[in-house]
């Protein structure tokens, strides 16, 4: 079993930064990603970022691409997401999600366990 537990989010204004963090505990994986995923109110969930275990590799959406950054510190076992130049359109609860697998690129289909989720609004 995976324990993820996301916190940081919270109210900003536009144009504002936020720094998500999720610590991750139970069961380890040879091969895997961290990942962060939102869903807006009335709409699908969405892939935001990736991160794989040895934190060389990433993947981001093309939404977010050189707004937000996703990084990992491992002897916290601990996976962040710093988000800069928010936009109201980014508002939404922000999951942290682990894929055990390794690939090139993730789909919501890849994560297995999965936080709460996180809430954040951006206002205008």
């Amino acid at each position: 079993q995976v324990q993820l537990v996301e916190s940081g989010g919270g109210l900003v204004q536009a144009g504002g930064s936020l720094r998500l963090s999720c610590a991750v505990s139970g069961r380890t994986f040879s091969h895997y990603a961290l990942g962060w995923l939102r869903q807006a109110p009335g709409k699908e969930r969405e892939f935001v970022s990736a991160i794989k275990w040895s934190g060389l590799s990433t993947n981001y959406a093309d939404s977010v691409k050189g707004r937000f950054t996703i990084s990992r510190d491992n002897a916290k076992n601990t996976v962040y997401l710093q988000m800069n130049s928010l936009k109201p359109e980014d508002t939404a609860v922000y999951y942290c999600a682990l894929a055990p697998k390794s690939a090139t690129t993730y789909e919501l289909a890849d994560f297995a366990w999965w936080g709460q989720g996180t809430q954040v609004t951006v206002s205008s």
